[in-house]
């Protein structure tokens, strides 16, 4: 087997990239470097360090990094020995970096909790920190500090804050182009040809596809080579065969691609599509072979695998939610029904139309609904799109209305995923007697009692604590909701079910005049399937805001303990049952999120937060429902 080349990996290209960091540092700048997985950052930066003479320090950035660790901190046994002495002290990584000016490289730079990147401030603006009970440490002047983060990974991760951002420079890596991606995977691999070409393309493939929110590196181009000729050298193949490479593909490629949310489909299912696309063309014979279905490399709508064979690429089945059929088809343009127990609105194409200029581009016919033009709709204006598609799903067209129940389904949850963000600041460090962490040495000192080893009551420690929290979406689904504001609450709820973790899942509450429990708390559903449920909800119920609110209530009581916080997204205009204020019993806080205010339901909607203890934001549009959840879930506690 061929092997690759011994040394340090290639740097191939980034030749603007590498000037611009390359003087950065020089001219004393900090520097922070984005860009996906695979574009080089690591590479780069060591590259540039050992042209440079430079020492690097290595910091791995994760959640439990707390301040202590990266500074240094003093060694238990020996401030018992001799006290509070310099030699006690045993430098951190910051401070290793600091003295011996050299570069101080932070991976992963956006999963390091605020407090411990707070502590960096006077160092990146003053080149000097001061540390309790060691005094102030001034840099060398060749200290530099480095991150690297990937802006496009939501899972772990947040913002960097201004206080940070403003003090150091962004240099952004991009993917290389496709000669580059070749050149690197030769040089990794040791192979070249038409293995090599076929594994870029693919590779490169999976980050344009529409149903793929991030796609494979270079390194899966590598591993997709390497498996690949590997294989054929197991399996006594002479060139490439369409089964080895489909099997290479699944191993090197279908981890490394991450699906959509609300996209039903799997990695084997897209790797499947795109393997047809990618195959060379001399290799694809012109017939089906052995009567077994299609050639390979040819499209297939189906999902087969390129030889006529269906399997788990094939993705899951429509969900009952996202694919319940409307009712039958009335000669009315504008009718109710009875499902789900609560009036249902139904508009007819005429309708449509009226309301929406673009309906006739979307739906060009009965039963009819043009993705494509939908996807341009939503790039041109998405609160159009938004509005359109929430009123195609209750068509009277019954084709219509299933097609475009399943796809605002799938819309609304992407476009939640996009603005779904944990919440900073939900953690925080804390100390406490016996547990796990970092020692708190001058506590510990406090509680001594002279016995060696000390017993485990007298130790304390410094660990990361979760604020305890239950939260509930409670969501107004009575008559006043409809078109844009369906929209609006379909893509808060999938934001806020995707950005909560498991120590935080939320109830969701759909209220008019009745209640329906979507999510029950500490539960959790598929995100599509509650987005598909809520849009079938509206219609022309009455305002109980105290019937929503007292469920609201009963969902977050139980033994999860901690505040007690619902966020309301309603205008706030009661039409039946009491005053709303009357029934924030069980609620000990509680945020209202106003869609598409009036000045009377804004006014309503601050009179009720206030009455609540939270904040109330107005929504009046799509790019409005992030920063509102975001502020509502930072609120104080």
């Amino acid at each position: 087997m061929t092997r690759a080349p011994d040394g340090p990996p290639p740097v191939v290209g980034l030749r603007r990239e590498r000037q611009v960091l390359t003087v950065a540092l020089a001219t004393g700048r900090h520097v922070v470097i984005e860009g996906p997985p695979g574009t080089g950052k690591s590479t780069l930066l060591r590259d540039i360090a050992r042209h440079a003479g430079k020492d690097l320090v290595f910091v791995e950035g994760n959640a439990e990094l707390t301040p202590a660790r990266l500074v240094g901190q003093y060694d238990p046994a020996q401030v018992l020995a001799e006290g509070y002495v310099p030699a006690s002290f045993t430098d951190g990584p910051l401070l290793q970096a600091m003295r011996d000016g050299a570069l101080l490289y932070l991976e992963e730079f956006n999963r390091i909790p605020e407090e411990t990147l707070n502590v960096l401030i006077t160092v990146l603006a003053e080149g000097e920190i001061a540390v309790p009970r060691l005094g102030m440490v001034a840099a060398d002047a060749g200290f530099r500090l480095i991150g690297a983060m990937n802006p496009f990974d939501a899972i772990g991760t947040a913002r960097v804050s201004q206080a940070i951002a403003d003090r150091i420079c962004r240099v952004v890596l991009g993917y290389q182009d496709a000669a580059a991606e070749q050149q690197i995977t030769t040089a990794m691999t040791g192979e070249n040809g038409q293995a090599v070409e076929f594994s870029v393309a693919l590779t490169r493939a999976t980050r344009d596809h529409r149903d793929v929110r991030m796609g494979a590196s270079v390194r899966g181009a590598i591993d997709l080579v390497l498996l690949l000729t590997g294989l054929a050298r197991l399996r006594g193949e002479s060139g490439m065969v369409r089964d080895t490479a489909r099997d290479a593909a699944y191993a090197a490629l279908s981890g490394r691609i991450r699906i959509a949310d609300g996209c039903d489909r799997s990695p084997e299912s897209v790797l499947d599509e795109l393997i047809g696309q990618a195959w060379p063309a001399e290799l694809i014979p012109p017939g089906p072979p052995d009567g077994e279905g299609p050639a390979p490399g040819a499209q297939d709508p189906g999902g087969a695998d390129g030889h006529g064979r269906l399997g788990k690429a094939d993705g899951l089945p429509p969900s009952p939610a996202a694919g319940r059929p409307a009712r039958s088809a009335s000669r009315s343009s504008l009718r109710r029904g009875r499902a789900q127990g609560s009036s249902r609105r139904t508009a007819g194409r005429a309708e449509l139309a009226a309301r929406h200029a673009s309906f006739h581009d979307v739906s060009p016919g009965a039963g009819k609904l043009d993705q494509d033009a939908l996807a341009r709709l939503l790039a041109a204006d998405p609160d159009a799109a938004a509005t359109l598609l929430a009123d195609l799903a209750l068509a009277t067209d019954q084709q219509l209305s299933a097609a475009a129940r399943k796809l605002a389904a799938r819309v609304f949850v992407q476009l939640g995923a996009a603005g779904a963000r944990p919440s900073r600041g939900t953690r925080r460090l804390g100390s406490a007697a016996g547990g796990e962490g970092d020692l708190d040495l001058d506590r510990t000192l406090d509680r001594f009692s002279g016995t060696w080893p000390p017993p485990a009551g007298e130790l304390v420690t410094r660990s990361w604590r979760a604020r305890r929290r239950s939260l509930c979406l409670l969501i107004d689904t009575s008559g006043s909701m409809s078109g844009l504001a369906v929209a609006i609450a379909a893509v808060a709820a999938a934001g806020l079910v995707l950005a909560a973790d498991r120590r935080l899942d939320p109830g969701v509450i759909a209220f008019g005049s009745d209640v329906t429990v979507l999510q029950a708390r500490e539960s959790r559903r598929i995100p599509e399937e509650l987005v598909a449920d809520l849009i079938g909800l509206r219609g022309h119920g009455m305002t109980d805001l105290a019937g929503g609110l007292r469920a609201a209530a009963r969902e977050l009581a139980g033994p999860a303990g901690g505040e007690r916080v619902t966020i309301l997204l309603s205008d706030c205009l009661r039409t039946a049952g009491d005053e709303a204020s009357s029934a924030l019993t069980g609620i000990d806080r509680l945020h209202v999120l106003c869609p598409l205010p009036t000045p009377e339901a804004e006014s309503a909607a601050a009179a009720l937060a206030r009455a609540g203890g939270g904040i109330s934001q107005p929504v009046r549009g799509l790019a409005d429902v992030a920063p509102a959840l975001t502020r509502a879930l930072s609120g104080p506690a």
